[in-house]
């Protein structure tokens, strides 16, 4: 066996190398993977990680949309009873780090070489001071309008909106052919889904940046902002009277059967079109949401290794985390969720056109600096200044009576104070 083969087997989990059997352990992970492409390629994972002999267990905890999971492990963590791995992403590694109990990724990610097949915004989300923490395993575009090529058609409108004008204009046909012109779930991280996407067509990448990542006070009281709430406010009005609480795959299937026309959603509704039997460019179609055709908001879902005692369970830690970053988990595992693998560089010629344009753009942006996290699925702010954000423009979309100038304030309250 050869240094490099040596140190690789030392970094991913010996196993690689040596009879399963020699150093099996068991990984715990918590994942909310559960629906439909999800669901399948956790199965996948679990079976990679069963032929080199490990075991997978799941760390499952019931409602309260991940708050609930996240304080059972805040509580087991600090009893030192940390399981392998939990999907933590965006500035929550930053703070699980902060309580020094996340392991140093470091010695793996320098031998694969992680800096080089990462973009450097993504990369850096990774890690704590430098060092690597946590794996990315994919790269959800979060700003993309999905319709409906039948309704769409039977509705007269001939091309997908790039403007909100033409927004505006296609959806007063498909209302005005009797269908829902706007599928949403009345949920706040769904209507902030939609704002954020509403923000960064009003205002461009930079005004994006500036007003919700970097919640820069000027930006946030700006005519820009301003602009931006009334376009979100006006969309809500092609919305049906059923969609409060309402959960975003049940939303799709209304696009999906042919009850809506449009639906603003990350890229895993396509998911839910593929498993349907549904053909991109066929009978659904995907685009950029109006104005945002040069620009990316990116969900990555990540796993945050934690601090193991035991050498057979730091080994299995190790070949996971090994795998969630391998070429051939990160195509599998895309080709079912609807998104593309996080690595730069990955063949696409597997994946369907939407997954090849959302690649595209992915590098471009990228390159040009247009590439920002998204707000709406906490890959920007800190976990109460993202609560508060949503509150926020969730309480401007349910109460028609809250005025613009309220909810900005609002807004201008999760802000750091002003500097001088």
């Amino acid at each position: 066996m050869s240094f490099q083969s040596s140190l690789r087997c030392l970094w991913a989990g010996v196993a690689l190398c040596a009879g399963a059997s020699l150093w099996a352990g068991e990984v715990e992970v918590l994942h909310y993977w559960t629906s439909g492409g999800e669901a399948k390629s956790v199965a996948e994972l679990k079976g990679m990680m069963a032929q080199r002999g490990h075991t997978w267990r799941d760390f499952t905890v019931t409602g309260g949309g991940g708050q609930n999971a996240m304080a059972v492990l805040k509580q087991r963590v600090l009893v030192g009873n940390a399981p392998a791995a939990a999907n933590i992403k965006g500035p929550a590694i930053q703070e699980w780090a902060e309580l020094n109990v996340l392991t140093s990724l470091d010695a793996m990610a320098s031998f694969e070489k992680w800096d080089e097949v990462l973009p450097k915004v993504v990369a850096d989300q990774m890690k704590y001071k430098g060092r690597y923490v946590a794996v990315p395993v994919n790269v959800h575009r979060v700003n993309w309008l999905w319709a409906n090529s039948a309704v769409l058609k039977k509705a007269g409108v001939a091309a997908l909106p790039k403007t909100y004008d033409e927004f505006f204009a296609a959806a007063d046909k498909i209302k005005a052919a009797g269908f829902v012109a706007v599928a949403h779930g009345g949920q706040d991280w769904q209507d902030f889904t939609v704002f954020e996407s509403v923000v960064l067509g009003v205002g461009g990448p930079a005004f994006y940046d500036k007003a919700l990542v970097k919640l820069d006070r000027a930006a946030l009281s700006s005519d820009e902002m301003k602009k931006s709430l009334e376009v979100f406010r006006r969309i809500k009005g092609y919305t049906d009277d059923k969609s409060l609480g309402r959960d975003w795959n049940v939303t799709t299937e209304l696009v999906i059967n042919g009850k809506a026309g449009f639906q603003f959603m990350g890229d895993w509704a396509k998911g839910e079109f593929l498993a349907a039997g549904q053909t991109p460019g066929k009978d659904f179609t995907c685009s950029a949401a109006p104005g945002t055709d040069k620009a990316y908001t990116f969900n990555v879902d990540s796993f945050a290794m934690f601090q193991l005692k035991g050498w057979e369970a730091q080994k299995a830690q190790g070949y996971l985390a090994y795998l969630l970053m391998g070429k051939d988990f990160q195509e599998k595992f895309n080709l079912r969720k609807g998104s593309i693998p996080v690595r730069l560089g990955m063949p696409m010629d597997k994946f369907d056109d939407c997954a090849k344009t959302s690649s595209k753009d992915f590098v471009s942006t990228s390159a040009s600096g247009t590439l920002v996290p998204s707000v709406a699925h906490g890959m920007a702010l800190s976990s109460s200044q993202q609560a508060a954000m949503r509150t926020a423009v969730s309480e401007f979309w349910n109460n028609d009576k809250l005025t613009v100038a309220e909810t900005l304030s609002k807004l201008l309250a999760v802000s750091a104070p002003k500097q001088k």
